[in-house]
Order: C-alpha cells, then sequence, then structure tokens
C-alpha cells in the first residue's frame, strides 16, 4: 500500500473503477446470452426478439461511450447479434 495521500486516493478510485467496469462486462454478457437464447428459441422474428436485441445494444453502446469497451469490440458483438437476427428471419 502506497504512503502517499494522493496515490492511496488513486489506488482506491482505480478499485472502484474496476468494480464498475467488471459489473458493465458482466451485463453486457448477460445481455447477450439472453438475447441470443431468445434468437435460438425463436421461429420468426417476433417483437420479444427485436425489444431483447434492442436493449442489448444500448448497453453495449453505453459500455462504448463510458469507454469500458474498444469501439470495434462494441460493433463487433451487435453485428453478431444482427446475423443471428437475420438469419432467423431468413428461415421464417
Amino acid at each position: 500500500m502506497p504512503n502517499i495521500k494522493s496515490v492511496i486516493k488513486d489506488v482506491k478510485r482505480s478499485r472502484l473503477r474496476n468494480l464498475r467496469n467488471v459489473a458493465a462486462k458482466s451485463q453486457i454478457k448477460t445481455h447477450v446470452k439472453k438475447s441470443r437464447t431468445l434468437i435460438a428459441e425463436a421461429t420468426a422474428v417476433t417483437p420479444e426478439v427485436l425489444e431483447s436485441v434492442s436493449k442489448t445494444f444500448s448497453v453495449i453502446d453505453k459500455a462504448w461511450k463510458r469507454g469500458i469497451i474498444h469501439k470495434n469490440a462494441a460493433n463487433r458483438r451487435k453485428s453478431r447479434l444482427a446475423k443471428r437476427v437475420s438469419e432467423v428471419a431468413k428461415t421464417a
């Protein structure tokens, strides 16, 4: 543990930010998983699926805007979800 007061504060801030970032990443994973299961179970694109995907996109975008994930990572995650939705739409 550091002795300098400002460094002690920096360590505390860093730990809080880390917790916040971990929580945000966990939230992204949870929403993506829920959306994927809804998409996999769906025979056609329903409003429930679209709402879930929309909410997931929102969570991903918020994490990107806060600097928690990289812009390309956010776009990749959204693209993969959109691709799954379009595959369901094609089969229906």
